[in-house]
């Protein structure tokens, strides 16, 4: 594809994204943004009953074309191909270039890669929140909370503030 095939493509995107819109019942609703330029993207990821495949990606989000561009290019790989968690994991920048072009994600690597960066926060969050579910943390920290037991670095905070007796 020629620059100008993909400045086409990038405006036609942003005009025009197919993948944006909100899906409050997603599994995890990760956002990102880059504060130094205000470019903001929120993730709205559903996992698959077998907790390894995506079963539904959509963003939200407001910016420059190629951060918004690049986040509706980025969900229709994923979901084209039938991206897992762990291909989300294991994409780099990389992927971006093969989207947008190498010469795009050079001249705004931050823009570029925004959605990429925040669907792996995403997913790393899922993973995270079904270790400590597999693990029973949930219920430690219910309990903690209705008991009023404080621990971890809250207890470590706590500590450092506490006026002698």
């Amino acid at each position: 594809m020629d620059r100008q095939e993909q400045i086409e493509l990038l405006a036609e995107r942003y005009r025009s994204p197919r993948y944006r819109k909100p899906n409050p019942q997603a599994d995890v609703i990760m956002p990102g943004g880059n504060p130094g330029c205000g470019d903001v993207v929120t993730i709205y990821l559903t996992v698959a009953d077998d907790g390894k495949s995506i079963a539904d990606v959509t963003f939200e989000g407001e910016g420059c074309t190629i951060s918004q561009a690049a986040a509706d290019l980025l969900i229709e790989a994923v979901r084209e191909e039938g991206w897992s968690l762990d291909d989300v994991l294991s994409a780099d920048y990389h992927v971006m270039e093969e989207l947008l072009g190498s010469e795009t994600v050079q001249l705004r690597p931050r823009c570029a890669t925004l959605a990429l960066g925040t669907l792996k926060a995403a997913v790393t969050k899922f993973k995270r929140d079904r270790l400590r579910e597999e693990a029973g943390l949930a219920a430690v920290e219910a309990e903690n909370a209705q008991y009023g037991i404080v621990t971890g670095e809250a207890a470590h905070d706590a500590a450092q503030h506490r006026t002698p007796h």
